[in-house]
């Protein structure tokens, strides 16, 4: 393996010569959380996804399409899912990928002694249930539910909850997952783990990908390179300028405000529009924030076409609810919500009795977006006559505030849901049973259950809609725009691209020298 470890100082300085072709190097913005994919977040998922597989993943359409299984069958009262693995298939340390390593990352994942954040997925407290697991062969494995479900296989395809199959020979003989061993059976396996620096990826020779193509997270996945480096540059100018200098192949989530520079540079350009929601989170437990007055009031004193605007030039509108406009279900209507208007603010916040409390705006420096976000509400909110302070914090403290609800506001980002009801399920919620959740609302959980036991689209899309018109009462939260996906990429790469998805995925890159 060859090793290349980059200091921040050696980019600034240009001290290092580039990447060798053998070798793809990928921005990360903060390093990754661990490798048993539940401690996770946005740069854990990209990074682990090229080490495992999920069964099913998603297609550039927003479609499910094979990965680890080849082929599935369903029964005809939908309650039986028959899977078959992908001939071939191989865990980094040698051993066959078998039905029975499904069933063993199944029955690890919901166990009481692991904390997976999706067991409500599939336990039936939001519709889906997953009854049994059953393994007939080798190579099938048959997922049992309580009764048909719409969302069964975009579940299991979920990016977030990375349902991969891993080796069991991760985790020690009480269940516990043995730190920084990622074996998996995807097309790169982990080489080195520098904390803090980098994280670098091999091929693994003995891949057997789909005779399919690639598209979005599912099919051939065949890798073209040596290694992928994932360095660990928090710093966005920084990154910007080891690019430019050829010490980065991939620079992932460009400013749309730096398009024009890098094209002028040399740089290949790729956007698309996005699913990864840009939201400002409120936090309806807390004492001033739980006056519904108050949160309409802040949110007409929001330019949220203004924001929007600004902060995508011109790649994203104004969006308020959890539909995206890359979504097939999205229509104007979706487009409803308490806008721009002072007037009715201050009416508002009269009407709350405000009286000038300060109200603090979480943020952080290592997201350049939720940071600048953060600054025009604050200024917008100001101008309003709300006492708006603006709380920068670390990164990893933000998070863990988020995690525990701890925050009055703050401007967040959700990395891409590919199904409108797998966004509303991150934000419908028992405050008390799972603090992540910004909404509590019976009736839209009545209403996102039933969108998820139909898969007529008419259907689902009135109950989106119905849903939405619940959270426009409610204000739980501003949605602000979808991010749009634009990355920055060396001229030397072939093969490279985007989509809705918002991965970054080696796979299928190859480098010039």
């Amino acid at each position: 393996m060859m090793k290349r470890t980059l200091a921040l100082s050696a980019l600034l300085a240009g001290l290092a010569t580039g990447a060798a072709a053998d070798t793809l190097v990928v921005r990360l913005n903060s390093d990754i959380r661990g490798t048993d994919g539940v401690n996770r977040d946005a740069n854990t998922d990209t990074v682990l996804h090229h080490v495992f597989e999920t069964l099913v993943a998603f297609r550039d359409d927003l479609t499910v399409g094979p990965l680890l299984a080849e082929s599935w069958e369903v029964s005809e009262d939908g309650k039986t899912y028959s899977f078959t693995l992908r001939e071939g298939a191989m865990f980094h340390n040698g051993d066959p990928v078998t039905s029975q390593d499904v069933k063993w990352n199944w029955e690890r994942r919901n166990s009481e002694e692991v904390d997976w954040f999706c067991k409500p997925y599939f336990d039936g407290s939001q519709g889906l249930e997953v009854t049994s697991v059953e393994t007939p062969d080798e190579r099938t494995v048959v997922f049992n539910l309580a009764g048909s479900n719409a969302l069964f296989l975009a579940q299991l395809a979920n990016i977030q909850c990375n349902m991969w199959i891993a080796s069991p020979e991760n985790a020690n003989d009480d269940g516990s997952w043995k730190q920084e061993t990622a074996i998996g059976s995807g097309p790169f396996m982990l080489g080195a783990w520098e904390k803090g620096q980098s994280i670098t990826l091999e091929k693994f020779a003995d891949y057997a990908p789909l005779d399919t193509p690639m598209s979005g997270l599912a099919g051939d996945r065949t890798a073209k390179v040596d290694e992928v480096e994932f360095l660990i540059v928090p710093d966005q100018s920084t990154a910007e300028t080891a690019l430019y200098a050829g010490q980065i192949d991939v620079l992932p989530g460009l400013d749309a405000a730096k398009i024009e520079e890098a094209e002028g540079k040399g740089m290949a350009v790729s956007s698309t529009a996005g699913l990864s929601f840009t939201p400002i989170l409120i936090q309806t437990d807390d004492d001033l924030m739980s006056d519904v007055r108050l949160r309409r009031a802040i949110s007409h004193a929001v330019d949220f076409e203004a924001i929007a605007e600004a902060r995508s030039y011109g790649l994203a509108e104004w969006n308020s609810s959890a539909v995206a406009q890359a979504s097939a279900y999205f229509d104007a209507d979706f487009r409803e919500w308490p806008g721009y208007d002072l007037e009715k603010s201050r009416a508002l916040l009269d009407e709350a009795g405000y009286d000038g409390e300060p109200i603090v705006i979480q943020t952080n420096s290592r997201y350049t977006g939720m940071y600048e976000n953060g600054v025009l509400l604050q200024a917008m909110l100001q101008q309003a006559g709300i006492n708006a302070e603006l709380q920068t914090l670390e990164w990893a403290t933000q998070l863990d505030n988020y995690l525990a609800g701890t925050f009055q506001i703050q401007s967040f980002g959700y990395s891409a849901r590919l199904d409108p009801a797998q966004m509303y399920g991150v934000l419908l919620g028992d405050k008390e049973e799972r603090p992540t959740a910004q909404w509590e609302n019976a009736r839209a959980e009545e209403l996102l259950l039933e969108s998820m036991q139909t898969t007529d689209f008419d259907k689902r899309k009135a109950l989106f809609k119905e849903i939405h018109g619940l959270m426009v009462e409610d204000v739980p939260l501003l949605g602000l725009y979808y991010e749009p996906v634009v990355d920055a990429v060396s001229p030397r790469l072939e093969g490279y691209s985007v989509w809705p998805g918002d991965k970054t995925r080696a796979w299928g890159v190859s480098k010039t020298d």
